[in-house]
């Protein structure tokens, strides 16, 4: 039985959940290696949502007032109808009821920020090597190979190597990320060139926005400081491809802009503003791929854990994909060093991915719920026969159990429990504090 802080974390993953647990780690005091095959140059594309939880943790580790100044700040998204009339809104972030406006900013910046912020703390990274495969793991370490036929040791390896995560093969060799069959396009086209509706001003035209209709729903979002560019796309369904399929999608832009634009005529005037200005060589493919539900994040001998997207992936559209491996991260990392012989690594650990699993459980109803308003309205129509959930707002403040959640405080709350009373049950425990949350639109 490991009661035992660690000495020394290897991290395998230097993407956003690797970074984030790297300094996370720092900041407790655990010292870490981060391993990982692209190198710092090979630039990264597209922006993403981060919402106030994220936010949260990013602020903490000292990172939020650099980040926000680089992005683009704002609160809701609109719903708006053929009509152009707002029928809903979703909040991604509010600075009075959340504490942070959300913040859409460029992968490639946050990435930047978070690689300056593990550089200044001097955490050792080494680029250029691809991660093989664990050699051996008991109760002293782990040893794991490099394709280059390398090895290393470290107290406790993490796989924060995303969905198609090699480390997790180790784990669950059986999981493979499942399809949904449905895949985004996207482009990054100036704002400027949109034609809006007659009786809205250009600048008062809320953005971001879905505009929803027959064909589903168009998506734009502003993703430059000023505002001034804007990322615009819809989904659809597309049979799966394997790598070489998918790069061939992308590759014909010809082809991939005809699928962009199909149902053309059905659309409002600004998104057929949008679709009459797409820049090529900014087209882009999302295919929306998941992580079955696993059994466990970590090995039997615990000394190999996963995380973030390697453990749980969930599609972009409630901006929680990136924001859920932050949440991981931060709240792996305040576990780690409170091993001790009252709260062995084992037990640590599974309270650790209950808690974890249980609120990436309501993201993913969430996500459901809009996804299943952005569907094509024949499709909408049907669900709604059946019953099944779709997105509506309802009193303010309704996400507050995801943005408002200090998931530290939750870890060192347990951690005070079960070190204070070795006989408190977890799964008690949570029960009882879950018991006492405000409820939201998600049901626990």
């Amino acid at each position: 039985m490991i009661s035992t802080p660690p000495n020394r974390v290897a991290i395998i993953g230097a993407g956003l959940a690797g970074l984030t647990l790297a300094i996370s780690l720092h900041r407790q005091g655990v010292p870490c290696n981060i391993y990982e095959l692209r190198q710092p140059t090979v630039a990264t594309s597209g922006a993403l949502m981060l919402s106030p939880n994220a936010l949260r943790i990013l602020d903490t580790l000292g990172l939020y007032e650099r980040l926000y100044k680089q992005g683009y700040n704002f609160e809701t998204i609109d719903f708006k109808n053929h009509e152009q009339i707002t029928t809903d809104k979703y909040y991604l972030g509010h600075e009075k009821m959340y504490g942070y406006k959300a913040l859409r900013i460029y992968r490639q910046a946050l990435l930047t920020e978070l690689r300056a912020e593990v550089k200044n703390l001097q955490i050792p990274v080494t680029y250029g090597v691809k991660f093989s495969h664990i050699v051996s793991e008991d109760d002293n370490g782990v040893n794991f190979a490099f394709t280059d036929g390398t090895h290393a040791t470290a107290d406790i390896l993490c796989g924060a190597d995303g969905i198609h995560s090699t480390v997790r093969k180790y784990i669950a060799p059986e999981v493979v990320p499942k399809y949904s069959g449905m895949v985004a396009i996207t482009c990054a086209l100036q704002r400027k060139t949109l034609e809006y509706p007659s009786n809205i001003c250009a600048k008062d035209y809320p953005m971001p926005v879905a505009i929803y209709g027959k064909n589903g729903a168009f998506v734009m979002a502003p993703q430059s400081i000023d505002g001034s560019e804007v990322l615009a796309g819809t989904q659809r369904a597309w049979p799966e491809q394997d790598r070489a399929g998918w790069d061939a999608l992308l590759a014909d832009r010809e082809g991939l802009l005809e699928l962009f634009r199909q149902g053309y005529e059905d659309w409002p005037t600004i998104v057929q503003s949008a679709l009459n200005n797409v820049p090529l060589d900014t087209l882009a493919i999302w295919p929306y791929y998941v992580v079955p539900k696993l059994a466990s994040w970590f090995s039997p001998n615990k000394r190999v854990i996963i995380l973030g997207d390697a453990a749980h992936a969930i599609p972009p559209t409630a901006g929680q994909g990136a924001s859920q491996g932050f949440e991981d991260a931060f709240t792996l990392a305040a576990l780690l060093p409170r091993i001790t012989a009252k709260l062995p690594l084992e037990k640590a650990l599974t309270e650790w991915k209950i808690m974890r699993q249980q609120r990436v459980d309501k993201v993913i109803k969430l996500t459901l719920q809009l996804n299943n308003a952005r569907l094509p309205e024949a499709e909408r129509q049907k669900l709604a026969a059946a019953g099944a959930p779709v997105w509506e707002s309802g009193d303010d403040g309704e996400l507050g159990w995801l943005y408002n959640e200090d998931v530290e405080k939750d870890v060192l709350a347990y951690v005070k429990a079960e070190t204070k009373n070795p006989r408190t049950c977890p799964v008690e425990w949570l029960t009882s504090k879950m018991s006492l949350s405000k409820p939201g639109t998600v049901a626990p």
